[in-house]
């Protein structure tokens, strides 16, 4: 194991963030899986489960089990980490630039599609090697000229050449979810089923730039474009990016998390990362508890007026259009008027939810996994 920091750009006189990875198995071994914590820094279920994956990484190294490379980051945003207001942590958004620490990435399909567009011949596994150059090329040249900007091109330097990309996060309160790009799917689908997801979100792109999906769109942008070009060239999705959500807020728990660490070594040695110990088998996947719906399927319930927010169904709980599942209660207003019942507009899982228990009109109180698409545009929130 290789424990490497990598320095941020300084934003100011006398003050300097680094960035620390754990490299395990050889530069340049196949396949690759990059594992990332905690990108909004007040969610940190991801980095307990990182704490437990990195035993795990540990023992299969010194058994001689390592076959592939696993890049691990417990804790990827080491500017969100510091920024903390009336004492509660700020982890989402950077006070400098009030820019979403999992928005904004690069477009790299855009970025190396020059230098690439004549470069690309018969060979699939060629074109990966030679897009996989090119857009460590243009990372390498790129000049971040603020400390995101720095943070957001060390993380796509860690990860642009990986086979697979793991985002972990979490809800307020929610239920194991996970969210991907539809050409990552089936491959993610051992994972999910061994994290015991109760809902997987599919979109083409989601919108807005995330992390993990300028990394996986990176393949399925530039295949679209070469199969117009006069002289087509195969390309593969060369990575497979997902954003798992580990339950909610709360859930940083042992248990848990060292549960899930496990689920991750199972899926790592399903991919040939790490060879089973002497005299196992490689663990078997078991049933997916759901099926895939689409992301612009998902329902965002709000509250039609201001107050006091009272869930009727807690996440996990699979509802039908029409059924109550949160009452939002002014107490100022007169007689029965006080109770706003909060229905369900589609059929599906109440994934998660808001942990606040005032909400403001229009505010945001859960979210229903619905299986029909009917939102258009950037279908994720802020």
């Amino acid at each position: 194991m290789q424990r490497t920091e990598h320095p941020l750009l300084s934003p100011s006189l006398g003050v300097q963030k680094t960035l620390v990875s754990f490299g395990y198995g050889p530069e340049g071994a196949s396949p690759k899986v990059y594992i990332q914590a905690s990108l909004h820094a007040e969610e940190l279920p991801g980095m307990l489960v990182a704490h437990h994956l990195r035993a795990l990484l540990d023992q299969a190294e010194a058994d001689g089990r390592l076959q592939g490379r696993v890049v691990l980051v417990p804790a990827a945003n080491p500017i969100g980490l510091a920024q903390r207001l009336d004492h509660h942590a700020q982890g989402r958004f950077e006070f400098e630039s009030s820019e979403n620490f999992n928005r904004g990435y690069p477009d790299l399909a855009e970025a190396v599609w020059p230098a690439i567009q004549d470069r690309l011949g018969a060979d699939a596994s060629a074109n990966v090697r030679a897009v996989r150059e090119a857009v460590g090329h243009w990372l390498k040249a790129w000049q971040a000229p603020t400390e995101l900007q720095s943070l957001r091109r060390q993380l796509l330097l860690l990860s642009h050449d990986a086979d697979v990309v793991l985002d972990l996060h979490c809800d307020a309160e929610a239920v194991m979810h996970l969210y991907s790009e539809a050409a990552c799917w089936p491959p993610l689908a051992p994972l999910a089923a061994w994290l015991g997801c109760q809902a997987v979100l599919l979109a083409r792109e989601s919108g807005g730039g995330p992390f993990d999906e300028r990394l996986s769109g990176l393949w399925w942008r530039l295949a679209e474009r070469l199969a117009e070009a006069p002289n087509p060239a195969p390309l593969p999705q060369g990575c497979a990016s997902a954003t798992v959500e580990l339950r909610g807020e709360a859930e940083v728990r042992h248990d848990l998390a060292a549960q899930d660490a496990l689920a991750i070594a199972h899926y790592l040695t399903h991919l040939g990362v790490l060879r089973a110990p002497t005299g196992q088998t490689s663990a078997e996947p078991p049933p997916l508890p759901c099926e895939p719906t689409p992301l612009a399927g998902s329902q965002t319930l709000r509250a039609p007026l201001p107050g006091l927010l009272v869930p009727t169904v807690r996440p996990g709980t699979r509802v039908t259009t029409g059924d109550v599942v949160a009452e939002v209660i002014d107490p100022t207003a007169p007689g029965a008027s006080r109770v706003h019942p909060v229905k369900a507009g589609v059929d599906g899982v109440l994934y998660a939810a808001v942990k606040d228990r005032y909400v403001v009109a229009g505010g945001e109180i859960g979210k229903i996994a619905g299986a029909t698409p009917f939102r258009t545009g950037d279908l994720l929130g802020f």
